[in-house]
Formats: C-alpha cells, sequence, structure tokens
C-alpha cells in the first residue's frame, strides 16, 4: 500500500522517545492559526511511497535511531489510516517502536467499519502523541475551524485501551496563554490515567515564510511568540491543576 508522504527526517529528537526516523504525512482537515506547516494541508504535491520503501530506508538509518523509532506525524496520519496500519504492522514485525503524532480530529466512534480500524491501529502502536489545540470548545474551533469532539473522545478511546499518551499543548499569547484555560486543561487530563507526559510547546512564527510563498495571509500575525520561561510557568499550572483535581476524584472513590 502506498501513502501520500510530504517529507521525511532520518534524525528527528522532538518526535517521541530517542532518536527517530520520522514520516511527515499529506492532508489535513484542521486550519490551525498557528501551523507552520500549510503546505501539508493538501494531499496534492505529495510524494506516494509504499510501506516497504519506507520500512527499507528505515533500515539504513537503524543503528543511528538510538532508543528511538518510527514516528508518522503530518499533516493529519489519521486521513490515511490504512496505509497508516499497514506500515504499523508491518513495523512492529521488524521490531520498530511506532508513535503517532495527531490531533485526533478523525476519529468517529458511531461507525463501526472505522471504529474497527481504530482498535486494529491501537493494536501496533507504542506511543500517541495527542495535540490538545485548546480546551475551550468555542476557542477551540476558532483556533483550527473544527470542534473539539472528535478529539477528546479519542483521548478517553485511547485511554481505554491503555495506551502510553503524551499530550502536546501549544502556548499562544492571547490565545492558549490564559491561566483559566490551563487549569482547566489540567483538570480535564487529570481522569485520564494513561497520560504519562505532557509536553508545553512554545508558539513561534517560524511559518511565516511558508504562508507567504503559498501567498495565504498569516493568521497570527503580531502575535508575540511565546517564551521558554512561560511554556514553563503553563506546565506547572497544568500539573498542579491536575494533580488537585485527581486527588479529588480519589477521595470520591472516581479514580482507582
Amino acid at each position: 500500500m502506498e501513502g501520500i508522504i510530504h517529507s521525511i527526517e532520518t534524525f528527528g529528537t522532538v518526535d517521541g522517545p530517542g532518536i527517530r526516523y520520522v514520516v511527515f504525512v499529506k492532508g489535513c482537515p484542521m486550519r490551525c492559526a498557528y501551523c507552520h506547516n500549510p503546505d501539508t494541508w493538501l494531499m496534492q504535491g505529495g510524494e506516494r511511497k509504499t510501506v516497504e520503501e519506507i520500512l527499507d530506508d528505515y533500515e539504513r538509518y537503524k543503528p543511528f535511531l538510538k532508543g528511538g523509532g518510527l514516528t508518522v506525524t503530518g499533516g493529519e496520519p489519521l486521513l490515511q489510516i490504512d496505509f497508516l496500519i499497514e506500515l504499523f504492522e508491518e513495523a512492529k514485525k521488524r521490531d520498530i517502536h511506532t508513535c503517532l503524532d495527531t490531533s485526533g480530529i478523525q476519529f468517529r466512534r458511531n461507525k463501526p467499519d472505522i471504529f474497527a480500524k481504530y482498535e486494529r491501529l491501537m493494536k501496533v502502536t507504542d506511543l500517541i502523541m495527542l495535540d490538545i489545540k485548546h480546551i475551550d470548545p468555542v476557542e477551540h474551533k476558532n483556533l483550527t475551524g473544527q470542534p473539539q469532539d472528535n478529539i477528546l473522545d479519542f483521548l478517553k478511546f485511547m485511554d481505554e485501551q491503555e495506551k502510553t499518551i503524551w499530550i502536546r499543548h501549544v502556548l499562544v499569547p492571547g490565545i492558549t496563554l490564559n491561566e483559566t484555560y490551563l487549569k482547566q486543561l489540567g483538570e480535564y487530563m487529570a481522569q485520564f490515567k494513561h497520560i504519562k507526559a505532557l509536553d508545553v510547546l512554545p508558539y513561534h512564527s517560524m511559518g511565516v515564510e511558508k504562508y507567504e510563498k503559498l501567498g495565504k495571509p498569516y493568521p497570527l500575525a503580531g502575535v508575540p511568540e511565546a517564551t521558554k520561561e512561560q511554556a514553563i510557568w503553563a506546565k506547572d499550572i497544568i500539573l498542579a491543576a491536575m494533580k488537585e483535581k485527581r486527588n479529588e476524584l480519589i477521595e470520591k472513590g472516581l479514580y482507582e
């Protein structure tokens, strides 16, 4: 089976544990205002690669991928779920650690044929890095152009499947850099047992040049970049709220 690929990075250090082989796929239904890869939104212009081609290329770099493995990101990988399933199933046959970096926007629990594919995918996925763009439903739609329902349901599904989950949250001044929203995010995360890490990523404007090349106006023009210090502060707020809420759930017998 072929996937439509945007690019491949052979020495990824921020896309899961260890040094990783990172496949960027084409296609995404989200239109996040801070997206730095708008060139991945459409399927057009991608390169078609087979599962075998990708994994054979992975093997060339395997000696250098210390403590790492294969990460698929995008774009939105779940738009190409059939390809993703085959890629990860074949990767596991080669004893490769698999990581899915996703927004979860494509998840559908109420469609049995689609839901079955997610169950199959989870069997061969070692780690999911889930982007929670915004915890407030109205602000989420303003920020991404999409509702958050499927994303939060996907988080619940992954927790039910007992998968290892890393949450990623981009800190944007004036949008997500807000103590109330950060606390709400921590309180929401408290109910899930399999969240093992949280990355708070400072917003940067590295995507401006790509928007210019594509002839698109940059949605966050004039918004300052977030600092590393702000990201540390925000992470502390989220984790403190998460701990407090979890203790409350434990006291009420709602968390075991």
